[in-house]
Parts: structure tokens; sequence; C-alpha cells
């Protein structure tokens, strides 16, 4: 029994220590693409205008997307009535974040902030989904109820988990930012090859 705990330990460990530096943090990224990249792009899509200066015209879906009919009634149905802060603010950050982190994530740049901005966008989002657009107990859902498809409680969570281990374990080297990591650490070598002492070189014997 004692060898065969053995034999289990150092295969796992060998598994790990193979696919730690790489695999899980591709696999969450590349997960985020397949299920998640394409919803949050259409998403942004449907709240700036058309073209390419549709870019900087926040439209009026994007406010009642984020803050609801009940707000927007408050002024009278007129985005443009809505103060700077906190609503155009918002809008803006949202709108842009949900281009912006995404393509972050997908690419590896930046990967933990990205992520852990991702995490946030998606608990905003789904409060704003209970609290403002009113969904329903059976979309909101609950844990442990033996049900795998409310809008929140259960696909969320598992929207959140790929998010929260790149937060925590980062990219790895399959991305941008184990490339720059890479880049950084022989750079790094290089100076401290340079600023060595070697035999021609601080005070020593030619």
């Amino acid at each position: 029994m004692i060898r065969l705990v053995a034999l289990h330990d150092r295969l796992f460990a060998a598994i790990e220590r193979a696919a730690e530096p790489w695999l899980l943090g591709l696999l969450a990224r590349l997960l985020f693409a397949g299920v998640l990249f394409g919803y949050y792009w259409n998403s942004a899509l449907t709240k700036i205008g058309e073209g390419l200066g549709g870019v900087f015209a926040i439209q009026d879906g994007a406010y009642w997307q984020m803050f609801g009919e009940a707000t927007l009634a408050e002024y009278g149905y007129d985005a443009s009535q809505l103060p700077l802060l906190p609503y155009d603010l918002m809008a803006v950050a949202g709108t842009y974040a949900e281009f912006l982190l995404p393509i972050l994530i997908v690419l590896g740049l930046a990967t933990r902030l990205a992520a852990l901005g991702m995490a946030v966008f998606v608990l905003v989002q789904s409060w704003v989904d209970v609290t403002v657009h009113g969904l329903d107990a059976a979309s909101i859902g609950a844990l442990f109820d033996r049900l795998p498809n409310a809008a929140i409680w259960d696909q969320r969570s598992l929207w959140l988990f790929p998010l929260l281990y790149l937060v925590v374990k980062g990219a790895g080297l399959v991305s941008l930012d184990g490339l720059l990591r890479r880049r950084a650490a022989l750079d790094a070598a290089s100076a401290a090859a340079l600023d060595e002492p070697g035999p021609l070189r601080g005070g020593g014997r030619p």
C-alpha cells in the first residue's frame, strides 16, 4: 500500500511539474476565448455606434443595460441628461473594459490585472442583472440545488473560476506575459554578466 501511494504521488507530481508552467494558464485562456470572448465582444458592440467613429459614441442601450429602465425614466428616457458622475463615467468605463479586458486575457498580457478586472466585471454584471433587471428566481438559481443551468449562480460561478485561476497563477509560459518575463530575465542575466568581475575587470590579474 505504501508503495502504491508513493507511485501515485510520483506520477502526479511529475504531471504537475510538466503541466503547471504552461498548460493550465493556457487552457484557462482558451476556455475564456471559446466561451466568453465572443459574448462580451458582441455585448460591447451593442453599446457603441456604427463605423469607426462609433467607437467614441456610447449608445443609449448601454445606459439601459447598465442602469435599467427605472434610472432612465428619472431623466425622461434621455441618456444625454444623465449626470457625468456616476452614470456617464461608468458607462464609458464599462463599455471599453468589455472590449479591452477580454483581449488582454486572450493574449496573456497583464493577465492577472485583466482577469481581476474581468472577475469584478462579471460580479457587477450579475448584481445588475438581479437588482436592476429583476431576473426571476429560476434564472438566479442556487448552489447545491442539483440544477446546473441557472444564469447567475451556476453559469457565472463557472465563468469566474478560470478568471480566478489566472489572477492567482497567471497566464503561464505560453503568453505575452511569459515572453516578456523571459526577455526580462535574459536582459537581467546579460547585465549581471557584464557587471561581474572578470580577469581583465575589477582589478583581477590578467
